[in-house]
Order: C-alpha cells, then sequence, then structure tokens
C-alpha cells in the first residue's frame, strides 16, 4: 500500500522562539537601565535581599507563570535547532551541528514531559509535547543522513 501522505508539522515555536529572544534582550536592557536609575527610597515592604515585595492576584501569577513556562520551552527548543544546524548561531550568524548537545537538550524537554505530567496548562503541555516531537523528528532525519554520508 503505497500511499503518500502528507505529514503537517506545525513549526509556530520557531517564530514563538524568536519572539522569545527578542523579548529577553528587550526585558535585559529593561533590568539594566532600572538597575541603573533606582532610586534608594523605601516605597514598601521589602525581603531580606532588599527587593521590593509586590503584592500579586493568584490569576495574575498563574497566567505569568503559565507564560514563563512557554517562553521556556521556547528558548530550549530554540537552541536544539542551532544545535541540529536549522537556525544560525546568534553569536557566530553561522550554521553549526552539535548533535550531542541537541539530543541532550531534546532529552530535557521529554525528561520535562514526565515530570510534570498532569500538572500543566492545555497550552503548556501543546507547545512542550509539540516542540518535543518536532526536534525528535528532525534529530532523526540529521542523524541519519549524517549516519549515511559519514
Amino acid at each position: 500500500m503505497g500511499m503518500n501522505r502528507e505529514k503537517f508539522i506545525d513549526e509556530s515555536w520557531k517564530e514563538s522562539a524568536a519572539q522569545e529572544k527578542e523579548r529577553l534582550e528587550s526585558v535585559t536592557q529593561k533590568a539594566k537601565s532600572a538597575s541603573v536609575g533606582a532610586s534608594s527610597k523605601e516605597t514598601g515592604p521589602r525581603t531580606a535581599e532588599g527587593s521590593e515585595l509586590q503584592p500579586a492576584s493568584r490569576e495574575t501569577s498563574s497566567a505569568a507563570s503559565e507564560q514563563d513556562f512557554i517562553q521556556y520551552i521556547s528558548s530550549l527548543a530554540y537552541q536544539a535547532m542551532i544545535f541540529l544546524g536549522e537556525i544560525s548561531n546568534p553569536v557566530t550568524n553561522q550554521l553549526q551541528r552539535n548533535l550531542e548537545q541537541a539530543k541532550f537538550i531534546i532529552d530535557t524537554l521529554i525528561l520535562l514531559q514526565q515530570k510534570t505530567n498532569g500538572n500543566l496548562t492545555e497550552k503548556e503541555s501543546d507547545m512542550l509535547n509539540t516542540a518535543a516531537y518536532e526536534l525528535q523528528v528532525k534529530y532523526v532525519e540529521i542523524a541519519k543522513k549524517e549516519s549515511t554520508n559519514g
């Protein structure tokens, strides 16, 4: 039965990873600016380390937590794509391939799937499952090519 079925691969996480990179750069710049211009005046209760305590609603905290997790998964997927040689290294602007490091990141995503099973929102779970699956498929394709060429 030689039916040729097309596979649909959702690559939306690549865009999410690029957006996450831009967001992280922006947040880093804002943090640097804030620390330079920070006032020494006490404005509210502080922790032992001196950072100000901020009251937060559970809903806001939960949404922020979900976004943080999704961004973490996106950043891992972005790193894996760099190590698979699919995206240029942002430091060197060159493609590089390090399958051992890519495998380590993919294994980390799989470990996260196992350890967070039943504790993620649907959005978090979808992101994690999609990233892990697509990276595994890409890894196998590249590893097969390298084993036949090398």
